[in-house]
């Protein structure tokens, strides 16, 4: 499921097991005022990014009929969007005198929220030109009306478009607000209807999806049994994959040791809610050797009804939502959860979810495995995440994206790019990496995730067509709308930073963790079994949809190393650690140049058992697209990955 702007739905970043899925949001800035509009008194403000690219005058099939309903948000810019910016930046970098110094929710709605008067005033702005405002937060204006009402708020013509063989309808021009409100207007989404269904619809949500499992044999750690009987790659017999690395073998790979996230509270985003979860995460802690859950430790936090069930594929989000706890468990064991559920995969429906952690601190960390690629974002959208990201900062909140599932997205989208929201200089975006943890926990070495796959040829000689195609690799490259932020100087290499041409830019991602799917995560969930029967099963699953739970575990770690002090955004500390001992600098040769790696996998045919044959394949790590895992900052695993000593680097 590939996901576009903002009614449209987010992808689930990263559940990697037979496929890869694809993954995520964004980042950017707020337009200046423009001149004054012909017939618009008094000047206006443009809102950047809200006439989307595919509005083209190729696509053009002529003015939407006034009557045509939309239904759009205003975003408010507060009293003093840069003085929030300026203190996100000084409350999380190590080097300033406010560093640490956050503000409760209050204080930030007192200091840089929407005043009683710009509310008023935009309000009056939208009443005025016929639309209706149907609620508000202290975020937000929803307005609902017709065509004709909304081309006279934002003085824009909204014209009909033809876009993958469908007709929708957006502004013909960069909508605007009367001058006199740029202050108080962030932006506005909504204008455009693409892909949004013509109507909101709820209802139970459904069961689970059909069971998937992973044929045998499996190695029980890296290593431990190997093809013996197959042809060799590299020079050697390849190990089979792991059954699934569990929380004891993560938490030594990642260096855990005593800590355990103990008065950390982790909250986790995703759409819908799955039905089973608390049962499913209990049982996974107690068959799988982690603690088993102290009442109250996982809560969840949900919207009164579900949109977009059909569209966003409701089902297939349990899954992501048990990764995400179970693995945040494994980790971290004795840190409190809290999952906060979408009412969709929709953008708006989103920022709702994380907009209730930042109003409420429901925590300090929040990790979120979902997304898009750069090129669907758009500079409203990407505003209104920007605005909850710093919100979020000045508090002591810390935002974790995944980075992406499908390298430098070429092979998926013909264009080299980044995912989104991770593209954000306000949030850490999480590589990955495939993982080898040996005998008696022992971590041996890392590569990039990215691999490659040759399937075992019919008479069992060969590996056809070696070393294989291109079969998933963690998200990463260069932004080409978000500028380089000023952590990354002096750390990005400018061959990446200035890929693009012209000035640095954003890169991608900031730190990794474990992704591969042929090196991943054991977790249990209930499902659909063969007989239309629910039951609980386990398998072996992957993604940086693993990753940023992983990553978010060790953040709850770190800060309980703190004595329990909040790391907020952690990208200054991040990249202050980088060249010590607190990373493995993860390369695509940990043995040495030209020492290539692989394993073997056996799969289903059906996804469920035997019934059907099995398929067997060998899977060449550390070929990520044309991302390259190396010494230093790359953009497969950024930093590196939390060693030995990153924990304990965070004590006072």
């Amino acid at each position: 499921m590939r996901s576009s702007r903002t009614r449209s739905p987010r992808a689930r970043a990263g559940l990697a097991w037979a496929a890869t899925l694809p993954l995520v949001a964004g980042a950017l800035a707020l337009g200046a005022p423009a001149a004054d509009a012909a017939g618009h008194e008094g000047g206006r403000h443009a809102l950047r990014g809200t006439k989307p690219l595919w509005a083209t005058r190729q696509a053009d099939q002529g003015a939407t009929s006034a009557s045509a309903a939309v239904t759009a948000r205003v975003y408010l810019a507060g009293r003093d969007a840069k003085g929030l910016a300026d203190r996100a930046r000084a409350v999380s970098d190590p080097h300033s005198a406010a560093y640490g110094k956050y503000l409760s929710p209050a204080q930030v709605r007192a200091r840089y929220g929407a005043t009683h008067g710009q509310i008023v005033k935009v309000a009056d702005w939208l009443k005025k030109s016929g639309l209706a405002v149907t609620g508000h937060t202290n975020r937000y204006l929803t307005v609902k009306g017709d065509a004709a009402a909304a081309e006279r708020a934002f003085a824009t013509d909204l014209h009909n478009y033809r876009k993958n063989g469908h007709i929708y309808h957006a502004p013909s021009t960069t909508a605007s607000a009367p001058a006199s409100l740029a202050d108080a207007v962030l932006t506005v989404t909504g204008l455009d209807n693409a892909p949004r269904p013509a109507k909101h619809h709820s209802g139970e949500l459904p069961p689970p999806e059909g069971v998937f499992r992973n044929s045998g044999p499996f190695s029980s750690y890296y290593g431990s049994r190997t093809g013996k009987t197959l042809p060799s790659a590299y020079g050697s017999k390849a190990p089979y994959a792991i059954k699934g690395y569990t929380g004891k073998q993560l938490r030594a790979a990642y260096g855990a040791k005593k800590w355990t996230g103990k008065g950390v509270t982790v909250a986790i985003t995703d759409a819908y809610a799955s039905p089973t979860i608390a049962k499913d995460a209990d049982k996974y802690a107690a068959r799988n050797g982690d603690p088993r859950y102290r009442r109250g430790q996982l809560s969840q936090v949900l919207p009164a009804d579900y949109t977009h069930i059909k569209e966003c594929g409701a089902a297939g989000w349990y899954g992501e939502e048990t990764l995400d706890i179970e693995a945040v468990h494994a980790v971290a064991p004795a840190a409190d959860i809290v999952y906060v559920g979408g009412a969709s995969c929709m953008d708006d429906d989103l920022l709702d979810s994380l907009g209730k952690i930042v109003d409420g601190h429901l925590a300090d960390i929040v990790s979120n495995s979902w997304g898009d690629i750069e090129a669907n974002e758009t500079p409203d959208v990407a505003a209104a995440y920007d605005q909850i990201f710093q919100q979020g900062a000045v508090q002591g909140i810390g935002f974790y994206f995944s980075s992406g599932d499908n390298g430098d997205e070429v092979a998926d989208t013909g264009t080299k790019q980044v995912d989104t929201p991770a593209n954000s200089a306000w949030v850490t975006a999480v590589g990955g990496t495939s993982l080898a943890v040996g005998k008696h926990d022992a971590y041996q070495w890392e590569t990039g995730w990215g691999t490659l796959k040759a399937a075992l040829s019919k008479d069992g000689n060969d590996w056809t067509g070696f070393p294989g195609a291109f079969n998933g690799g963690a998200g990463g490259g260069t932004s080409k709308t978000v500028a380089q932020p000023f952590y990354q100087r002096g750390v990005v290499p400018d061959g990446l930073a200035k890929a693009s041409g012209g000035g640095a830019m954003r890169t991608v991602p900031d730190i990794a963790a474990v992704a591969d799917p042929n090196t991943g995560f054991l977790v249990g969930q209930t499902q659909t079994l063969p007989d239309g029967s629910l039951g609980y099963d386990e398998y072996r699953i992957g993604g940086t949809s693993l990753a940023a739970p992983v990553i978010a575990g060790v953040q709850a770690l770190a800060q309980q190393a703190r004595h329990g002090v909040s790391i907020g955004f952690a990208n200054p500390g991040i990249y202050q650690r980088y060249g010590t001992a607190a990373y493995h600098d993860v390369t695509d040769h940990p043995l040495g140049a030209g020492r290539d790696l692989a394993v073997v996998r056996v799969d289903y045919v059906n996804g469920t058992d035997a019934s059907k044959g099995t398929t067997t394949s060998l899977r060449s790590l550390g070929k990520d697209s044309s991302l390259r895992a190396v010494v230093g900052y790359d953009d497969v695993t950024g930093v590196g990955t939390p060693g030995a000593g990153y924990v304990s680097s965070y004590r006072p």
